[in-house]
């Protein structure tokens, strides 16, 4: 039988928007706001912000402002994407936070054999938490967010310290990823690398990609070492 993806790894590292959970109603709306504020065309904006830490995205936007101004502007988008989350949890796919098809089903496959899995967003903790709560996957014990890294995504650090928060060599893990910054920062880091969705940019070619969770499968071979096929 052939398959889309047949990989063997220790551990799993998940990238949130776009790789677990569909959030686009709300980020298209704080960074549409964001734009409508500074007089930028919103589809610039999203163009380079999927995948980046929101401080990231203001300061290539809005480099004229101080560092202080910066991350005030920064605070005050996810506090509105915090608040749009709450607004609009529950929405049912009704303009609301999902799971990408079959995402929570796949993590806890990955809990209930004990596997090693952490959240790799550039979202702060509690936005990250909030969205992964709101589409109802498993939020694992390792989630390394904006606040736990020096540098964002491009950046491979985040990778970096979720592989080592999870005792592995980042060879050992898959990751997973939608946007062209997080596709960057895993490959950087060494691990496996798998592009969720239809994501096209020269950083993708050659690596494994899926549409989605559904009809994948894990099992344990006999070394111990989780084999996904799909």
């Amino acid at each position: 039988m052939t398959h889309r993806i047949d990989r063997t790894a220790r551990g799993f590292l998940f990238d949130m928007d776009g790789t677990l959970v569909d959030s686009t109603a709300i980020v298209e709306a704080a960074w549409g706001s964001f734009g409508a504020d500074h007089d930028i065309d919103p589809v610039t904006i999203l163009a380079f912000s999927h995948g980046r830490q929101t401080i990231d995205t203001v300061t290539h936007f809005l480099p004229h402002l101080t560092g202080d101004e910066r991350v005030a502007v920064a605070h005050a988008l996810v506090a509105d994407e915090v608040q749009r989350t709450a607004d609009l949890s529950g929405g049912g796919g009704d303009g609301g936070i999902v799971e990408i098809d079959g995402a929570a089903a796949f993590v806890r496959s990955l809990e209930d054999l004990g596997v090693p899995v952490a959240l790799v967003t550039s979202a702060p903790r509690d936005l990250a938490v909030s969205r992964m709560q709101a589409a109802g996957v498993p939020v694992p014990d390792v989630v390394v967010t904006a606040e736990d890294v020096p540098r964002g995504k491009p950046a491979p650090d985040c990778y970096l310290q979720a592989a080592e928060l999870l005792g592995l060599d980042p060879a050992d893990c898959i990751a997973f990823e939608d946007a062209p910054a997080g596709v960057e920062s895993a490959v950087a880091s060494g691990a496996q690398v798998v592009v969720v969705g239809d994501l096209s940019s020269p950083v993708t070619e050659g690596l494994d990609r899926l549409p989605g969770y559904v009809g994948v499968e894990v099992t344990r071979d006999s070394d111990g070492r989780v084999r996904v096929t799909g």
